[in-house]
């Protein structure tokens, strides 16, 4: 378990702003994923809990051990700490062969123990055909192997992930998630995660620490978070596009509908437990449940066309007013020469924001 309440602050500097590191979490066996965008401190937090950066205040307990608390000043050493960490730029000795590199960081433990250590990770990361090789010799994928098989093998009490599928390919990457899924089985410990990934989060994720400005924002399922956005700013940084405020015209608790106001048009949406009619309610669409049709309907509004941007996955469309919609290749495809455009909210889309 970890138990973490730190803060760290950065005064401002002629050609830099400063920055305030101020958070408090728990974290126990399984993934808990830090999600935010770049600069939010995500790596800090990584950094102070393994001894690589020391806060102003607070204090950091791993398994009930202080490991840091600056009113008692304990300040451990990031070897006494117990902590395996995996860097973004993987940190491998250059100069030492893979098996080289396993064994330094095993070199704590006794000498048969050591061997068999290295062994035991080099089997399990398929790294046996790999042992002579230095790290310039591997592909992005055996850096990785490696990386975290160094950081397994001296039986840590954390592992830290600090963007770890950063810069490896889809099939990489598919490889890696099932790798750290079957770490988390085997070895339970806490393991903090760093991404800006969104679908990184909900696929390794137990528990979601979303960071905004150096603040955790929101906790909790990572499905909790996508049903219940915190605020206005999770919601977007959860990938919901579309944000608005609405009025409640009718609740049926029964049917489980709603009929609500927004953007001057009236909408059917699912039942919003917890609020009254004529409440005002904030809302949130994801850029993704949104469809686009060239003719009005139900659950539809006319929107203007001002950016087509092309993704991995499909084509983002966006609007004037702020308005998003993700859509397949081929849908835009079938959409593409609209003299209109009509965006449809379907009634299961809306997700009220805040309490």
């Amino acid at each position: 378990m970890i138990l973490a309440r730190i803060s760290k602050r950065f005064a401002p500097a002629p050609d830099s702003a400063g920055f305030s590191l101020d958070i408090e979490f728990e974290a126990q066996p399984g993934v808990t994923v830090l999600f935010g965008a770049s600069g939010a401190g995500k790596t800090l937090t990584l950094d102070s809990i393994a001894g690589f950066s020391k806060p102003d205040t607070g204090r950091i307990l791993l398994d009930d051990k202080i490991v840091f608390d600056a009113a008692a000043s304990v300040n451990l050493r990031p070897q006494d700490r117990h902590c395996g960490y995996v860097f973004q730029n993987y940190a491998l000795f250059p100069h030492m062969t893979v098996r080289q590199n396993l064994a330094f960081a095993a070199e704590p433990q006794p000498r048969l123990e050591r061997h068999r250590r290295v062994a035991e990770m080099m089997e399990r990361f398929h790294l046996v055909e790999l042992a002579g090789r230095r790290p310039h010799e591997l592909s992005g994928g055996q850096k990785q192997r490696c990386s975290l098989a160094r950081a397994l093998i001296g039986s840590p009490k954390v592992l830290l992930l600090d963007e770890p599928a950063r810069g490896l390919d889809a099939s990489l990457r598919a490889e890696l998630y099932t790798l750290i899924r079957a770490l988390r089985a085997d070895f339970r410990i806490p393991i903090l995660l760093v991404t800006h990934d969104l679908e990184e989060c909900f696929a390794l994720g137990d528990t979601l620490l979303i960071y905004d400005s150096g603040r955790i924002i929101q906790s909790g399922p990572p499905q909790k978070a996508l049903d219940r956005p915190a605020s206005s700013d999770v919601a977007r940084l959860l990938g919901f596009g579309n944000v608005f405020d609405a009025e409640i015209l009718a609740l049926d608790p029964g049917r489980n509908t709603s009929r609500i106001r927004a953007r001057d048009r009236e909408f059917y949406a699912t039942y919003f437990p917890g609020h009254l009619l004529g409440a005002r309610i904030a809302l949130g669409v994801r850029s993704g449940d949104v469809r686009v049709h060239s003719a009005p309907g139900d659950n539809r509004m006319p929107a203007k066309l001002s950016r087509v941007v092309e993704q991995p996955r499909g084509v983002r469309l966006e609007f004037a007013d702020g308005l998003v919609a993700d859509v397949s290749r081929y849908d835009y495809s079938q959409q593409r020469d609209n003299q209109e455009w009509y965006l449809e909210l379907p009634p299961d889309a809306f997700r009220p924001i805040g309490k």
